[in-house]
């Protein structure tokens, strides 16, 4: 069977677990660790930035680990001169090497970094965007050693009433049908969230749905039965999490809800498939936000539903945290970039690995 009618079949999380064969095919893989491992990837200060922000994390068909993040050098605001900046691991997270910068050209906000591993080429893909007005797509073919020279898509994604737009941030998703989802936002009279998509591997990308005015940064993932969960900050005043459901992959959105479980304080979220019933027993999605009203206490939520209801939190860093991406390791491990400090939320952005167990307190190991 050909490797593309195979990934077709396994799903998204299928897809995911192709990543761990492809990766022990390479060689060996390090036992998984039984709590958290963190280290801390960009620090405001080091590097010629003094403030590094907005984090996202994907992994590569060949397990290496890519951070990215904006490196601001004029400073914590959302505009002025940001480059958008890369590092990379291949031992899970415990090295980093050096900083690459992908964009950086003249005083510009080069921002809101998407990433998306196409699982049946292998490339990756990094849609952002110019002074949040245009957007541009490049890409690796080479694990994120070099990248491709980006190329203007706004026409094909964004309408003329749109001004402000932002991709992502944070990780993209994959389709079990093969195609590439973007969640974004813009405002037009207020802000929305809205998906952009590839059906032909990243060569061509189109609008697709747009949600209910009050919503924003937005991250999802798909469900086992093949609907997409959009998981999205919610800027009407109510300190939850908004959410909605697509059954046609992104093209038309159910009426945006709130999940009553999910506090949040109006501040970017991530949320990530980790498996599927077929390939590890259960259904299971994770929820990572700063779990307060305020933008503190960075944990992780666990559900067995897809998304319906949610464990308690298990609390990764107590102080002051911000924005964050997940990503899924080879060894089912879970990659976390999250932003942190001691006095305020934007000092550094850490990488923690955790593993199931100590994610679901002990309750559930994989089988």
């Amino acid at each position: 069977m050909k490797l593309n009618c195979l990934i077709r079949m396994m799903g998204d999380a299928g897809a995911a677990l192709l990543v761990v064969l492809v990766a022990a095919m390479a060689g060996p893989v390090p036992a998984a660790d039984s709590g958290p491992f963190s280290v801390d990837v960009f620090v405001g200060g080091r590097g010629g930035y003094p403030t590094y922000r907005i984090p996202a994390a994907v992994v590569s068909v060949k397990g290496t680990i890519l951070a990215f993040c904006e490196g601001r050098k004029t400073g914590i605001l959302d505009h002025g001169n940001i480059d958008l900046v890369l590092r990379r691991s291949l031992d899970r997270g415990a090295t980093w090497g050096p900083l690459q910068v992908i964009q950086g050209r003249g005083f510009k906000t080069w921002g809101n970094p998407a990433p998306v591993v196409d699982l049946q080429t292998g490339i990756i893909w990094l849609l952002f965007t110019l002074d949040n007005r245009q957007v541009f797509v490049t890409h690796s073919d080479d694990d994120g050693l070099t990248w491709k020279e980006p190329r203007e898509i706004t026409a094909d994604v964004k309408l003329p009433e749109w001004k402000w737009y932002a991709t992502g941030p944070g990780h993209a998703l994959q389709l079990a049908s093969g195609r590439l989802l973007v969640p974004c936002d813009h405002l037009a009279q207020k802000m929305s969230s809205h998906v952009i998509y590839s059906d032909d591997h990243g060569q061509t990308w189109r609008l697709g749905g747009t949600l209910d005015p009050g919503t924003d940064e937005a991250m999802a993932f798909e469900a086992a039965d093949g609907r997409v969960y959009l998981s999205m900050r919610n800027t009407s005043g109510r300190k939850l999490r908004a959410l909605a459901w697509s059954a046609d992959r992104g093209m038309t959105w159910s009426p945006v809800r709130f999940d009553e479980a999910l506090v949040d304080s109006i501040c970017q979220a991530s949320i990530l498939r980790f498996s599927t019933r077929a390939d590890h027993g259960q259904n299971r999605a994770l929820f990572l936000n700063p779990a307060s009203v305020k933008r503190e206490q960075m944990s992780i939520r666990i559900s067995y539903d897809e998304a319906e209801t949610w464990s308690e939190p298990r609390t990764i860093f107590q102080g002051p945290a911000a924005y964050s991406d997940m990503t899924l390791l080879p060894d089912l491990t879970v990659g976390v970039l999250y932003e942190n400090g001691k006095i305020w939320p934007y000092s550094k952005i850490t990488f923690t690995r955790l593993d199931l167990q100590w994610i679901s307190g002990g309750k559930d190991q994989l089988r």
